[in-house]
């Protein structure tokens, strides 16, 4: 049975325009209103969740149009929004009106949910959830921190649950400063290349403690290079591949910008995608406006948020535990441009007050299926914070693993709600 499915466009700032679609959960013995809704993030800033998200990750259908073995749509509602705006099939009428921010984003997103949950009453009391990928997962957690505090004064009516970060960019510095030991300790990197790597990792470290984050985003372009040219072109997206970014002579604009669009934001705009969005998709839609390109606008996205794309928001996610939000980490280990190293380096940065009972947790085993032997990741969770480490799966962890074989439940420990990842299929 085809999932019942609605899509539009809000106007979040005057020619400000950002498109969203909804499938709702597809079980053959629940109602949707027995499921939760997730709403959907994709990272970038500038990559799209209505088309890659949609249809290379979690949707119904991949981008063949067939439809996949097994769906989230299973397990829930789900919303795909195209954000910033410039993203996807969302736009401005204006290149001034890009957001250049992570509180533009946030504020963007929460005009969106007011008009969103106030036009559908039915979605008001499911249990809602924000997942994420990779900047998505910085996104999501300026937006959720903003979304409670918004439930809790009643501006917006929504049973809000928690997050899920995957692959999340919430610090950029852990990151980078991780790269060099992590590619090290593969046989990715010899001592020269370790050395080259830790002297510009420096080099970003010495602009973000000046607050120099336009540099900072520079020098993580370079960063990325000198890995590329000791690792001969290992993929950022999973160490076991091998990526040579492509450059195009009469692209304009500034190189190192250009360079990691191309890196992180242009790969997910692959020509079948971009001729199946901007081809059968749109006929489908009918409300795309005639100059209005999928994709056409991901690149000034990108671009406006390179002054605040090293900026952490480990704050934010502090605030959100501290607020009893339920906050979910999980990472895929063979992902280089958010690798776990570095996002087990941020959690010990927390000044959560449970961070210790937290670490003292021993981390539990996750199979395929009871009968299975074969680990497939490994789990730890304290209160309303939990982090997964999930095997042989790089950045795209949905797309690799959790697309095809993902089941959602709430996990009650404690006083809170932990989302937990039951892999429930063949193990890839």
């Amino acid at each position: 049975q085809e999932p019942k499915e609605l899509w539009g466009y809000v106007e979040v700032r005057s020619k400000a325009h950002m498109f969203w679609w909804l499938y709702y959960a597809n079980n053959p013995t629940k109602d949707f209103t027995q499921l939760p809704l997730i709403l959907w993030l994709q990272g970038g800033p500038g990559a799209s969740g209505s088309g890659f998200g949609n249809f290379e990750e979690i949707g119904p259908l991949d981008k063949e149009m067939k439809p996949r073995n097994t769906t989230w749509l299973q397990a829930a509602s789900i919303l795909f929004v195209d954000n910033p705006v410039g993203t996807g099939f969302s736009y401005v009428d204006d290149c001034s009106l890009f957001a250049k921010n992570l509180t533009t984003v946030v504020s963007d997103m929460m005009v969106f949910l007011q008009e969103f949950f106030a036009c559908r009453k039915e979605f008001q009391t499911i249990p809602f959830y924000i997942f994420s990928e990779s900047y998505g997962g910085k996104m999501a957690a300026g937006i959720a921190l903003e979304l409670h505090e918004a439930v809790q004064k009643g501006a917006i009516k929504c049973n809000f649950k928690g997050t899920a970060l995957g692959d999340s960019w919430i610090s950029p510095l852990d990151s980078v400063l991780s790269w060099g030991p992590y590619l090290y300790s593969t046989s990715l990197l010899d001592d020269n290349g370790l050395a080259e790597v830790t002297d510009v990792a420096k080099e970003i470290m010495e602009a973000i403690n000046k607050n120099q984050y336009g540099l900072a985003t520079e020098l993580w372009g370079k960063a990325e290079g000198i890995i590329e040219e000791n690792s001969d072109n290992v993929n950022f997206y999973n160490i076991m591949n091998k990526d040579v970014p492509e450059m195009k002579a009469n692209e304009q604009g500034n190189l190192h910008l250009m360079r990691l669009y191309q890196r992180h934001v242009k790969k997910m705009h692959k020509d079948s995608l971009n001729e199946l969005m901007n081809g059968p998709i749109r006929e489908k839609l009918k409300i795309i406006p005639d100059c209005v390109k999928w994709g056409g606008q991901s690149k000034e996205v990108f671009e406006n948020m390179a002054e605040d794309f090293m900026k952490p928001v480990i704050d934010i996610v502090d605030q959100l535990l501290a607020a009893n939000v339920s906050v979910t980490v999980y990472n895929g280990q063979l992902d280089l441009i958010v690798d776990t190293m570095g996002q087990e380096a941020w959690i010990r940065k927390l000044k959560w007050p449970n961070l210790a009972q937290f670490s003292q947790q021993r981390w539990k085993a996750l199979y395929v299926s009871p009968e299975s032997t074969e680990t497939a990741g490994f789990h730890k969770a304290y209160e309303n914070l939990a982090f997964f480490w999930i095997l042989k799966a790089g950045h795209m962890v949905n797309k690799r693993l959790l697309g095809a074989a993902c089941t959602i439940i709430s996990n009650k420990t404690e006083d809170s709600c932990v989302l937990c990842f039951l892999i429930a299929a063949a193990y890839h």
